[in-house]
């Protein structure tokens, strides 16, 4: 078998990094670094757990709505970032071009689209699919060849396939959607249907097997649209623009150069060492 495809949830990590290090953590011109440097280890760690063929870290584009905003008032509202943060993902990607590996960020996409496109796209070649990301909703792209890594306490990572996200949620991957559009989604600003829950959700989906047959029973008959839409919003656009994702070889010796630019000195040392490794 070929290695995997991984493909990074990017404002996933980057956002868990950001909260966790330290704020003193800086680089060059007194700018924050602890999302640059805490993704960077996220990066390496998962590079060498996985040993992909290639890499692919999507991004969101938080300066331009996307359909998901425009179609849903209050979609994702209340979530605000800091200037340092801003900064530090404007530049996060010239460290994955750095590395040799390939970013997706483009207007009206969210960095789950580019996950879903990425995963479509290898799954058709025949090739298996690693997702690393702290969302979810990615649980809707597990199947046999694509399996959901998530962080979790003390640093370790979950890996979340198939009968995982049955166990968690007693629907299937194919459902995940359907799911989030009744149960709704706190963090996303999705309200749900009314009065349903959890178990409720999951008790439906296992009674008429989707959204559709359910609202074609009679049920919802006021929420119909609303929760249609709801769906709509939840399930990861597969259409999403994605660069070529051939095979690659990391270019550690040129990512070494760029931290030590920005004065990562830690960063630069621990490249710097991977590509005396690799030549």
């Amino acid at each position: 078998m070929k290695n995997p495809l991984l493909v990074i949830d990017g404002d996933s990590f980057a956002h868990r990094a950001y909260h966790a290090l330290p704020k003193t953590i800086r680089r060059a011109d007194n700018r924050g670094a602890g999302a640059i440097a805490g993704f960077a280890n996220y990066l390496l760690r998962l590079y060498e757990t996985e040993q992909p063929r290639a890499v692919l870290v999507g991004w969101d584009t938080l300066d331009v709505p996307t359909y998901r905003h425009n179609a849903l008032e209050g979609y994702q509202a209340g979530r605000v970032f800091n200037d340092d943060l801003l900064d530090q993902l404007n530049v996060l990607p010239e460290l994955i071009t750095a590395c040799g590996f390939a970013f997706a960020k483009a207007p009206g996409y969210e960095a789950d689209d580019f996950l879903a496109a990425a995963t479509a796209s290898e799954e058709r070649q025949g090739g298996t699919v690693i997702i690393a990301t702290g969302d979810r909703d990615a649980y809707q792209l597990a199947s046999e060849t694509t399996t959901i890594i998530q962080p979790v306490r003390g640093g370790e990572m979950k890996r979340i396939g198939p009968a995982e996200v049955w166990k968690l949620y007693g629907v299937s991957p194919g459902q995940v959607p359907d799911f989030i559009a009744l149960r709704g989604d706190p963090s996303d600003r999705i309200p749900g249907a009314k009065g349903i829950g959890e178990k409720g959700a999951a008790s439906l989906l296992k009674k008429y097997g989707s959204l559709e047959h359910a609202i074609e029973a009679g049920r919802f008959s006021k929420q119909a649209d609303l929760l249609r839409l709801y769906r709509k919003i939840a399930t990861m656009d597969k259409s999403a623009p994605l660069p070529s994702l051939r095979n690659q070889k990391p270019t550690w010796g040129k990512a070494a150069v760029l931290a030590r630019e920005w004065q990562l000195k830690q960063l630069a040392q621990r490249l710097d060492t991977l590509a005396m490794m690799a030549s």
